[in-house]
Parts: structure tokens; sequence; C-alpha cells
């Protein structure tokens, strides 16, 4: 009878990396054909492969550092500064992605409304924006990004001039509104937009529907 055979050790058995998919490719196609600074949300693929296929295209980029993931579910192309390192992307492109990725409308409210106005020079560490989704915060770097519900009177006038005035009117509050302030509004708006604040005094408060109108019309 013969010795039993010594049993053999086990090897370790060695996970090669899982095949990029004609979905990677598509994805990263995309993405290398996009500008720095540019902000994807998985909702911008969908046309490209399933959820999970593109959501996995999406970690494999970022893992390669094509991509970073600044929040859940929000990537973008980094770009960086010679002196001051990596930068964020712009909030317009933050909000653009989060808009798309919900089918969301936004509206830019509180001090970061007067800051897009040039009312204020002080671009404030919390962005506030009115929107018609859910109420969260969103945490990119330093920065926070306040989405607040509301109803959808306050977002008729969603990307429009005058919500952009209402929102900063609303910030300054009607005692503190006063002719200097008016007088910028008037400075700094084109005809086209002041026609726009005419067609929406409706659905503004009565006492911003009045500034709107003060700032609307010719002369001082």
């Amino acid at each position: 009878m013969s010795p039993p055979r010594p049993a053999l050790s086990e090897q370790p058995v060695t996970q090669r990396p899982p095949a990029p998919t004609s979905v990677d490719k598509a994805v990263r196609d995309e993405v290398s054909a996009s500008d720095a600074g540019k902000v994807f949300s998985p909702v911008d693929f969908l046309h490209l492969g399933t959820r999970a296929a593109v959501d996995k295209a999406l970690s494999r980029l970022a893992a390669a550092g094509t991509l970073r993931r600044i929040a859940r579910g929000l990537y973008d192309v980094p770009r960086t500064h010679k002196i001051l390192g990596p930068l964020l992307p712009s909030t317009d492109e933050i909000a653009k992605a989060i808009a798309d990725k919900g089918s969301l409308k936004l509206q830019p409210s509180g001090a970061y409304a007067a800051n897009l106005l040039g009312l204020t020079e002080q671009v404030p560490m919390k962005l506030a924006f009115l929107t018609d989704g859910v109420s969260r915060t969103i945490h990119i770097g330093k920065q926070s990004i306040l989405l607040k519900h509301t109803t959808p009177r306050n977002m008729a006038t969603a990307g429009r001039i005058s919500g952009l005035v209402i929102q900063a009117l609303r910030h300054f509050k009607q005692a503190h509104v006063d002719d200097q302030l008016v007088a910028k509004l008037k400075t700094r708006l084109g005809a086209q937009d002041k026609a726009v604040l005419l067609e929406d005094a409706s659905l503004a408060p009565a006492w911003i529907a009045d500034i709107m109108r003060r700032i609307a019309e010719d002369g001082d």
C-alpha cells in the first residue's frame, strides 16, 4: 500500500481587477471631453448604461484620479491652481449638478442672492438655495450648500432675474432697503431684466413688488 500523498499547499488566488466594460469606456470618453471643474452626477450618464454600471464606472474613475468625489453622488473633473493647489468647482456647476441629479428647481436666496447681484462683496460660507425638493445641507470642502424647501409660489420665479431680486430684497428686509440700494439695482440691471421685474411683480410680496416697479421705471 503506497503512502498517502502530501496535501498540496493552498496557493493564494490573485484577484484580477474587473475588466473595463463598454459603459466604463463611454463614461470615460464623456468625462475626458469635459473641461476641468465640470461637475457630474450619475444621472448625467444614465443614457450610457444602468445605474449600477454607471456607479461602478464613476468609482473607477475616482480611484484613478480622473474624477474627484466631492459629495455623495457628485464628482468633478479636478482642477489645480499652480499656487493654491486643488480648487473646488464653481457654485454654479455644483448647483446645476444638484438640480439635474434630483430634477429640482433651485433659487439662490439670502446673502448669496445679494452677492450675485453685486449688492454685497462677501461670499457667504453657507450658500442658501430655495428648492421644490427636500431640505438638506450638502458639504463640499469647507463650504456648505443649504437647500431649503419652499412653496410653489416662491419657486415661480426660480431661474429668473426677478427671483434673484426678490430673494435679495427679502434678505435686506424692508426697513433696510433704501434709495441707494434701489439705485444700485437700477444701474446693474438692463432693460430686459427690468421688463422681467415688471412682468413678475405680481408674484412678489406687496412691498417687494413696489420696489421692483421702482427699479424698472425710467428715470431716478
